[in-house]
C-alpha cells in the first residue's frame, strides 16, 4: 500500500523534468515549509536531486518512483533549477543538500531540533560532530551511525530502527551517495520517526573533507566542475555521460 502523506503534496510546486517531479521552489521557501510542518514531516523523506539523479531516474523506472515516492525533489542541480525557470516556474533555484543542512542547524538550537546523521565512515562523523558542535553551539546531535559497506541484515536493520526512533529525531540526515540514500530512505518511509533527508557529500562538507566550490562557481552552475577538478578519475565519465543525456532530453527535447 503506498505511504500516505502527511502533508498534501499538492501545496509543493512541481516542475515535471524527465519524468522526477522536482520541487520548483527556492531555499527561503523549504526552510518555511520545513518549519511549518516538520511534526507532521515525521516518517516522511526529501530527495536531494541533481542531474545524475534525474538521468538515473529517466532510465529507471523503480528509482524514479522512489524520487516521486517522497515528500519532494528539491533541485540540488543548477540545471534543473535554470530548466524550471525557463519553463515558467520563475522563482525556482538551486537548493542544495548541504546549505540546507546548514540553514537547518543554524536555526536549531532555537527550534530545539534534534539530528541523527547516518552514514559515511566514522572518521568522518567524528569529524562532522566536532565541527558541528563548534560552528553550531547548542545544537543536539542525538546520534550517528556509519553502516557497513554489504546490506544489513534483517536484525541490524531492525535495531538500527529501534535506536533511531529511540533518541527522538526531528531530522534523519542520509549521507550514503545516490541511489543508495534514496533507496534506503524510501524502504523505511513511515518506520522511521523523524525527517530523512538524503544528502550525498553533505557530511564531507560539514567534517571538511572536501570543499564547497567558490560562490561564483556555485551561483553560475558550475559547482559540478570544481568537484570534477577534485576527484577527475571517479567523476570524469559521469559528468560526460550524464550531462550529455541531460542536455539532449531536458534541454534540446524539453522532456
Amino acid at each position: 500500500m503506498p505511504y500516505q502523506h502527511k502533508v498534501n503534496k499538492n501545496q509543493i510546486p512541481t516542475c515535471n523534468i524527465m519524468g522526477v517531479d522536482i520541487a520548483a521552489i527556492n531555499m527561503e521557501w523549504l526552510i518555511d515549509f520545513t518549519i511549518k510542518n516538520i511534526k507532521d514531516l515525521s516518517g516522511d523523506y526529501i530527495c536531494v536531486s541533481n542531474v545524475h539523479t534525474t538521468v538515473m531516474a529517466h532510465e529507471n523506472e523503480e528509482y524514479c518512483s522512489i524520487q516521486n515516492g517522497g515528500i519532494m525533489a528539491v533541485p540540488d542541480g543548477g540545471p534543473l533549477s535554470s530548466v524550471g525557470r525557463k519553463r515558467g516556474y520563475v522563482n525556482m533555484s538551486r537548493t542544495t543538500g548541504p546549505d540546507y543542512l546548514s540553514k537547518i542547524l543554524s536555526i536549531s538550537k532555537d527550534k530545539g531540533y534534534r539530528h541523527y546523521f547516518f552514514g559515511s565512515s566514522e572518521d568522518t562523523l567524528n569529524k562532522l560532530c566536532d565541527n558541528v558542535k563548534q560552528n553550531y553551539p547548542g545544537v543536539i546531535v542525538a546520534g550517528v551511525y556509519s553502516p557497513p559497506f554489504r546490506p544489513l541484515t534483517k536484525e541490524e536493520n531492525i535495531k538500527i530502527i529501534e535506536e533511531i526512533n529511540n533518541v527522538k529525531p526531528d531530522f534523519i540526515w542520509v549521507g550514503l551517495g545516490a541511489p543508495k540514500q534514496e533507496m534506503w530512505m524510501a524502504e523505511h518511509q513511515g518506520q522511521i520517526h523523524g525527517l530523512m533527508v538524503g544528502v550525498g557529500a553533505a557530511f564531507d562538507y560539514v567534517a571538511g573533507n572536501i570543499k564547497r566550490a567558490p560562490n561564483w562557481m556555485q551561483e553560475h552552475n558550475l559547482e559540478w566542475a570544481y568537484r570534477l577538478l577534485q576527484d577527475p578519475r571517479r567523476l570524469f565519465m559521469r559528468y560526460f555521460v550524464t550531462n550529455t543525456k541531460f542536455i539532449i532530453n531536458a534541454i534540446l527535447f524539453g522532456r
